[in-house]
């Protein structure tokens, strides 16, 4: 039984091409070396002593420039191309994070964060567009969650880890190892992958069909990447204000709250996977998918609402957890999957920003609310907008079917 269950689960992984398997290996070792960012809200107000405003402007500061990454990878991408991108952005990035533990003032950390996220985000649309051309057709959606997962294995492994280097050697030691981090993974990619140029298929689309199928006048898509903004805003709260919540509420540690953090990466390995093969073959609608998901990411800030016990955090991050494996997977197929030949850089580009724009008022926004009104009307707030998605995906069920009419 066992035995079968896990050839079944292997199998799941079969069919890349060996290009995939090297995106997958530098994702995780960039991710896993990126242990600053669940800490960087305790380190920007416990170390920095920081207010809750300014640690909120800072990560504003971090949002825009992850937004002008976004923008500009997709934009580059489509011109010169997604390999040159990728490599500039992880080692000069890599480069930036030796320098930013060295800026302690809060004009000089916004600026400093704000310029180190408008390199590495360039990363994101860049390694989206990639997967266009190293994945096969049908292993498209397969190849995504392979990546995700490598993300967020990187993302279990790296905050238990820099929670012991925070013990051992103080906050100091993640920059350096995460500037380390992004220049070893670049190396092994331009060691390992060689360029290739996206297939010229825009060739037989028209100027003008280009024009007709612009991004900008694209109504779906817009009202999709609203609901993405949306289920990144509630997202982000893992990163930005839970992990406050967890040491003034409960008195976890770093390394506590990086134990809790890597629950979300370790039920990613083991479950995203297999999830995303069965509803593939089963050809379950995407946007149905994604309602489900963004009803369990609601639910999980109305559960924290019941805050006399401290077993509500792992309950909490279970039902995020699994809304994350439902919706994220799914989202990105349909981002990549509406765009037109062409023009994959820019629909990518914007699906990223939208992420970038829900790191700045998911943090600025909590931040704030949880400095005037406390973490229970946080929460309220995150589950009232997780419901305000489910009625964009109804709309957005109902502008696809209009479509096929």
């Amino acid at each position: 039984m066992l035995k079968t269950a896990l050839h079944r689960y292997v199998n799941n992984f079969r069919g890349f091409r060996r290009e995939i398997w090297i995106l997958a290996l530098i994702t995780f070792i960039n991710r896993a070396g990126t242990m600053v960012l669940p800490f960087l809200s305790k380190y920007l107000k416990e170390n920095l002593h920081f207010s809750y405003s300014q640690v909120g402007w800072i990560m504003v500061a971090f949002g825009i420039g992850s937004m002008l990454g976004s923008w500009l990878g997709g934009k580059l991408s489509d011109k010169i191309g997604f390999y040159k991108i990728m490599v500039f952005s992880l080692f000069t990035s890599g480069m930036l994070f030796f320098i930013l533990q060295y800026i302690t003032s809060f004009w000089g950390l916004c600026f400093g964060i704000f310029t180190i996220m408008a390199v590495s985000d360039m990363f994101r649309p860049a390694i989206y567009v990639s997967l266009g051309v190293y994945a096969k057709p049908e292993n498209r959606v397969r190849a995504l969650s392979l990546i995700r997962l490598s993300v967020n294995l990187g993302f279990a492994t790296g905050p238990v880890l820099g929670g012991l280097i925070i013990l051992g050697v103080g906050y100091q030691g993640l920059f350096w190892i995460d500037g380390s981090t992004c220049i070893l993974a670049i190396i092994i990619f331009a060691l390992s992958v060689k360029e290739k140029k996206k297939v010229a298929e825009i060739s037989r689309l028209s100027e003008l069909e280009i024009q007709t199928k612009s991004v900008f006048t694209d109504k779906t898509f817009w009202v999709f990447l609203f609901i993405s903004f949306t289920t990144a805003m509630l997202f982000f709260q893992i990163f930005t204000t839970l992990p406050l919540y967890h040491n003034e509420k409960f008195g976890l540690s770093e390394f506590e709250t990086g134990l809790l953090i890597s629950i979300n990466g370790i039920l990613i390995f083991m479950f995203e996977m297999p999830i995303v093969s069965a509803l593939e073959r089963k050809k379950t609608n995407r946007v149905k998918i994604i309602f489900w998901g963004i009803v369990l990411m609601a639910s999980s800030f109305f559960i924290l609402l019941l805050n006399t016990w401290v077993g509500i955090l792992v309950i909490g991050m279970l039902f995020i957890t699994f809304g994350e494996i439902f919706a994220f997977p799914f989202s990105n197929a349909f981002a990549i999957g509406r765009a037109p030949k062409g023009q994959e850089g820019r629909y990518m580009a914007l699906y990223a920003m939208s992420f970038s724009l829900a790191h700045i008022v998911s943090s600025k926004l909590g931040l704030e609310i949880i400095g005037h009104f406390g973490y229970t009307a946080n929460w309220l707030l995150m589950g009232t907008l997780g419901c305000v998605a489910l009625l964009f995906c109804v709309w957005l069920q109902r502008l696809l079917q209009a479509e096929i009419k």
